[in-house]
């Protein structure tokens, strides 16, 4: 089963991020690429059975090159997918949620299924998506201490792709 992870970044927190999922999604046994947004592999992301997608905070909320890119995704055969959502962000209250609410929103209009393991699949509780703070700001807190919720995410996700439409696609 292929899933694909799809980000933007400027500083490569978020890169690091998607790379965390989908390592996640393959130690559950799933196919996992990521894509930046600028060199997404169209062909790869139709043939996926779900789709993360990612972005740090920008004005509480999207980058611009991501808002321009979801707003395109939809003709990409988005119906159906299961999707996900994820964020970076430089404060504590960077607005990390509303960006992964932009993007659920999004695929939601696109006809997907969002995921959310919610409190359901105990600890680490992520409700909507997870979320890392990095160290550019906040000299106290890493990147590094979020990666659990990443790699936790994308292998709770990949288990639900499968549970969903099966482990061939």
């Amino acid at each position: 089963m292929k899933l694909a992870v799809i980000y933007d970044s400027v500083t490569g927190n978020t890169r690091q991020a998607a790379e965390w999922i989908a390592e996640g999604m393959r130690k559950a046994g799933a196919e996992a690429e990521c894509f930046f947004i600028d060199s997404a592999d169209k062909e790869y992301i139709r043939d996926a059975s779900g789709v993360v997608i990612g972005s740090p905070s920008y004005v509480a909320s999207v980058t611009p090159k991501m808002r321009d890119w979801l707003m395109k995704a939809g003709g990409m055969g988005m119906a159906g997918k299961l999707g996900g959502a994820f964020s970076t962000v430089q404060y504590t209250h960077g607005g990390g949620e509303l960006v992964i609410q932009t993007i659920l929103t999004a695929e939601l209009c696109f006809g997907m299924l969002c995921y959310s393991g919610g409190s359901s699949q105990g600890e680490p509780i992520i409700h909507t998506g997870p979320v890392g703070v990095n160290g550019n700001k906040e000299k106290h807190n890493s990147l590094e201490y979020y990666r659990e919720n990443f790699t936790v995410f994308g292998e709770r996700f990949a288990l639900k792709a499968a549970e969903l439409f099966g482990t061939e696609k």
